[in-house]
């Protein structure tokens, strides 16, 4: 049987390594960049190569990249003063080309954001409110995760990463551009790219649309613990951590037990010490 057709827009820090892993399993992927240096990079990894712009306007041939049956978006919200007005536009053109191509199953990657600060561990159904999340990214991520879903013409599965850990984003660089460890008591809500990517692949093997999952390690250290370890293993002392506020910030503990309960997934980096200690 004949395996299904995938765009991922975006291939970038997450979606490179992803369509190359899709390859792997025998899918045939469409990839875009906004660079068009960028395309033989995507065409020498076996990704079929567009140039996609979704701004004011649309430019490339956004109609060729959706020939598919199913679409990775990953084009987070850019960090503009007019964030909340623009992402909306951008997907509200994405949306208007999806309704006229054969796109049936959208998997969109949003972001831990829309969770206010509860002080406490939240799941899926506790992100209803754009208003009540605690950044402008994540306002608009949960509107435009609304928008994708209210469509019937096609399926869409939301993931919901917490923070990107992996090549290139390593918590020891982080270290080095720090000062001091602000927040040292709060949790943290992190995620690798292998488990990244094993998660996509994961709903799109086995067809999990139609959903709202959560993707962060299964364990919350402190950020306090968590660059200390990475302090040691660069062989620096222990870093400067803030003082204790008396009132502590508000803070959220993201739960993933929905995706081990519905999709059987482990996750391969469940530790986010162990990506501290680690040199990749």
């Amino acid at each position: 049987m004949q395996k299904e057709r995938i765009s991922i827009l975006g291939c970038g820090w997450l979606g490179l390594p992803l369509a190359k892993q899709l390859i792997a399993e025998g899918y045939r992927v469409k990839g875009s960049t906004t660079r068009a240096e960028k395309l033989g990079i995507l065409e020498a990894a076996g990704i079929e190569p567009y140039r996609v712009v979704v701004g004011e306007t649309v430019e490339g041939d956004l109609k060729g990249l959706l020939e598919s049956d199913i679409l990775v978006v990953d084009i987070p919200p850019g960090r503009r003063e007019d964030i909340e007005e623009f992402h909306v536009m951008q997907v509200s053109q994405l949306i208007d080309a999806l309704l006229e191509s054969p796109v049936k199953q959208v998997l969109f990657i949003s972001s831990t954001s829309v969770y206010p600060d509860l002080g406490r561990e939240v799941s899926e159904q506790e992100a209803l409110d754009p208003d009540l999340a605690g950044k402008p990214a994540g306002r608009v991520l949960l509107f435009v995760e609304e928008m994708f879903r209210s469509e019937g013409a096609f399926r869409t599965t939301v993931v919901r990463f917490g923070g990107l850990i992996g090549p290139g984003r390593n918590p020891s660089d982080f270290l080095q551009r720090m000062k001091v460890v602000a927040d040292p008591g709060q949790p943290v809500n992190l995620i690798h790219l292998d488990d990244c990517i094993g998660v996509i692949s994961s709903i799109i093997r086995q067809g999990a649309w139609g959903e709202v999952f959560n993707a962060c390690c299964p364990e919350h250290p402190t950020r306090g613990a968590f660059y200390e370890a990475a302090a040691e293993r660069l062989g620096l002392g222990a870093p400067p951590l803030a003082a204790t506020d008396p009132e502590p910030r508000p803070f959220k503990i993201v739960s993933s037990r929905k995706i081990a309960d519905t999709l059987g997934y482990r996750f391969q980096h469940p530790d986010p010490l162990a990506f501290a200690y680690s040199p990749g």
